[in-house]
């Protein structure tokens, strides 16, 4: 395996991570619109949370999809292709929560409410069906020796799928609780740290079960049994931290290092993959990084590349978070 096979890998798990962090809060804010709101005024308060930014956070992951068929054109035919119904699901909740800010902006207040169950729904789908993507690749897929994949409904979805499913969706709606918390003011912001008090109690226990069927469904613990176990660790901590500082009325705190959460998720997932890219259920046909990857000349100029545009598109995220930044005030409802 070559440094710069190395990298790109490093690089498509970066690029995951920054989606979930930072997308991630924007699907718990659409989830949060039927689940938290009472009536339209908060409604639009809470999508006004996210309304100049969450078009710019979906790049995160159309730039992990491009880096991926780019670097590693093998990963991506046999990852799209053994997924494609799921991922089709993953682009039909990106697409009706995609419209439905559009939609419900132009709607008379008695029509929007099916913009608003399209958000939520669509802001809900997405990170199940990520959670049952990831967790079903990494128990094992059947693929045979061309990297075709053969799979079941069985090999999608299973127990341990869909408590990772739940988790992810979870630990999203949590995190776009404790965003909501951070950007808002009034009853909203008020709600936004009730719910999460409450639910990071029930995360502790999927946290418990996600570990244990992780151990006896995955050979993570084979592998790397002491990164697996204190990442695991890292997890809770930062579950704890992020509990703690909900209490604390720390919001800003409460949402990094629910952030950070998923960010070390998806280092848990790619470290336990490495060095492959897709695992074979039979332990025969794995896809490793080396056979994977694009020729060195590919690699060395998508690397130049990105290494020039980075920071401008970092910069540019940044200064958009910064001229946003203030809080979405409360606008009481005339009776």
């Amino acid at each position: 395996m070559s440094a710069l096979q190395l990298l790109w890998f490093v690089l498509i798990g970066v690029l995951f991570s920054g989606f979930f962090f930072l997308e991630g809060f924007d699907f718990g804010v659409g989830m949060s619109v039927q689940t938290l709101a009472h009536n339209e005024d908060e409604k639009d308060q809470i999508v006004s949370t996210i309304g100049p930014v969450w078009d710019g956070n979906e790049v995160w992951l159309l730039t992990a999809g491009g880096a991926m068929f780019a670097s590693f054109p093998h990963w991506y035919a046999s990852l799209f292709s053994g997924y494609y119904l799921i991922l089709f699901i993953i682009l039909f909740g990106l697409i009706i929560r995609g419209v439905s800010f559009e939609f419900r902006h132009r709607m008379p207040v008695e029509k929007k409410n099916i913009w608003n169950w399209t958000l939520s729904i669509g802001s809900f789908l997405v990170p199940f069906f990520f959670g049952i993507l990831f967790i079903s690749m990494i128990q094992g897929m059947p693929l045979d020796a061309d990297g075709n994949m053969s799979a079941t409904f069985g090999d999608y979805i299973n127990l341990f799928s869909v408590v990772g499913g739940v988790a992810l969706t979870l630990l999203c709606y949590l995190h776009g609780l404790n965003y909501i918390a951070l950007k808002t003011t009034g009853p909203v912001r008020e709600r936004a740290k009730n719910y999460a008090e409450l639910l990071y109690w029930i995360l502790y226990v999927g946290l418990v079960v996600f570990a244990v069927l992780m151990y006896f469904f995955t050979d993570f613990f084979d592998n790397n049994f002491f990164l697996t176990l204190g990442l695991l660790a890292l997890i809770v901590i930062l579950t704890v931290v992020a509990n703690v500082s909900v209490y604390k009325k720390k919001e800003l705190l409460a949402f990094l290092a629910s952030g950070l959460t998923l960010v070390v998720l998806v280092v848990l997932l790619f470290s336990g993959l490495f060095p492959r890219v897709l695992i074979s259920s039979d332990g025969l046909h794995d896809i490793l990084i080396e056979n994977a990857s694009s020729t060195p000349y590919t690699l060395k100029i998508m690397s130049y590349l990105s290494l020039t545009l980075l920071p401008f598109v970092l910069a540019y995220t940044g200064w958009a978070y910064y001229v946003f930044r203030k809080r979405i005030t409360h606008t009481p409802t005339e009776v």
